[in-house]
């Protein structure tokens, strides 16, 4: 049974920081794309980075330079390192995990950014 479990979400302020992680399990995790996405209240669901699998990282410009992903393969988890947080950033992130035409997804985290 393929399980994708994020964690680390919560209320930052403005400027602030937070750490995302994804723990995969029931997958050969080194095989597969690993992609965040989130969703704001009212808005379709973007993407917000991906890492292949070699390690290559993609990001929406919205969080260039702000945002960094990263992957463990000995762990079997991605990481999205957030900083200087905007009002804008909050939202459910989720975890997704790709290969080919498979898509697995995790339940998601809620992260917002208030004052």
């Amino acid at each position: 049974q393929v399980q994708l479990v994020e964690s680390g979400g919560g209320l930052v302020q403005p400027g602030g920081s937070l750490r995302l992680s994804c723990a995969a399990s029931g997958i050969i995790f080194s095989l597969y794309d690993m992609v965040w996405y989130r969703q704001a209240p009212g808005k379709e669901r973007e993407l917000v980075a991906t890492i292949t699998s070699g390690s290559r990282a993609n990001y929406a410009d919205s969080v260039k330079g702000r945002f960094t992903i990263s992957r463990d393969n000995t762990k079997n988890t991605v990481t999205l390192q957030m900083n200087s947080l905007k009002p804008e950033d909050t939202a459910i992130y989720y975890c997704n995990a790709q290969r080919w035409s498979t898509r697995h997804w995790g339940q998601g985290t809620q992260v917002t950014v208030s004052s």
